[in-house]
């Protein structure tokens, strides 16, 4: 798939569903009151002023959107110099960019960005995330599996003397 469309459609998929889920939240959702979905999930509105698990928050706002502005400037750079041919690899970058930049710009409308989706069980509970965080994760796993792939295809004997 030479054409960068599709990745450009999922990255303003991922960025409209982020920010439309998050606008939900912030309007039905109460702060910080837990509303359990299952025994292992709830809905949970919080508000991260840093990077992933609250990370770097001394360093404001501006300072905090420049780095993600630099980390989505990176990993685009490493999009356009994937072959055409690692299609996971190129939806891992897509989804990675458009979480990133779902969460860039909740950062810099409101200086902090929405977090709402919380594991746990009655012992212990994960840091609470948002949809876009979920698109990072799973972007990240697709370019690893993807090289994965790729390294293993590598390794394989080429032709009957190998």
């Amino acid at each position: 798939m030479k054409s960068w469309s599709p990745y450009a459609v999922l990255v303003v998929v991922a960025i409209g569903l982020d920010q439309w889920i998050k606008q939900l939240v912030e309007t039905g959702l109460a702060f910080q009151e837990k509303v359990d979905l299952v025994p292992f999930l709830a809905l949970f509105r919080t508000y991260n002023t840093g990077i992933a698990f609250s990370m770097f928050s001394s360093f404001g706002d501006t300072g905090l959107v420049v780095i993600a502005a630099l980390v989505v400037a990176f990993v685009l750079y490493l999009a356009t110099r994937t072959p055409a041919g690692h299609v996971l690899s190129r939806t891992g970058f897509a989804l990675i960019i458009g979480g990133a930049l779902g969460n860039l710009i909740d950062r810099a409308v409101y200086g902090h960005v929405i977090d709402y989706i919380l594991f746990h069980t009655p012992v212990w509970s994960f840091a609470v995330f948002n949809l876009a965080d979920a698109f990072i994760s799973v972007g990240a796993a697709l370019v690893v599996f993807d090289e994965l792939i790729g390294w293993r295809r590598e390794a394989e004997p080429q032709g009957p003397d190998a």
